[in-house]
């Protein structure tokens, strides 16, 4: 399937409606033991796409066994690896998932796209970070200084 016929990064952020997870849950369950590599793909590709912290976990874990187990499918595991870690906070993940996506598919707009997500979002947590650093330090000094000050007196 060429690149730029796969969605944005962003169309992956809606989740399936609960009908269509269940369908997708069905399947892999009444597989059993014997599931398919099509069919647990499949259900990971749909617990990714969850708002549901816990589902996306397991979506990242059923792509991860792919991953390791499945080498012929290991290209189309890296963004939806990538996209899962993403949405869970784990962004040196998703960026190094998605990185090796790009060093084989740099024209791959699914991959760009993502990209600037992650970029954006360290950016965003590196910048809250700095405030956060600042104002304890800020904290830290002003109650530094008022317990100077009251040793002072006591002087």
């Amino acid at each position: 399937m060429p690149s730029d016929n796969l969605p944005h990064a962003v169309d992956a952020e809606s989740p399936l409606k609960e009908a269509e997870l269940q369908v997708l849950r069905n399947q892999y369950e009444k597989e059993g033991q014997f599931v398919g590599v099509q069919t647990k793909f499949n259900y990971a590709w749909g617990l990714i796409k969850s708002d549901k912290r816990p589902e996306q976990q397991m979506g990242v874990r059923l792509l991860t066994d792919i991953f390791r187990d499945h080498t012929e499918r290991r290209r189309e595991c890296l963004y939806y690896l990538a996209l899962g870690n993403y949405k869970l906070g784990n962004y040196a993940e998703a960026r190094r998932y998605n990185d090796r996506l790009l060093e084989n598919e740099p024209a791959n707009l699914q991959s760009q796209s993502l990209r600037g997500l992650i970029d954006d979002k360290v950016a965003k947590e590196g910048m809250l970070g700095v405030a956060i650093i600042s104002g304890v330090a800020l904290a830290a000094g002003l109650v530094g200084s008022a317990l100077w000050r009251g040793m002072s007196r006591r002087r």
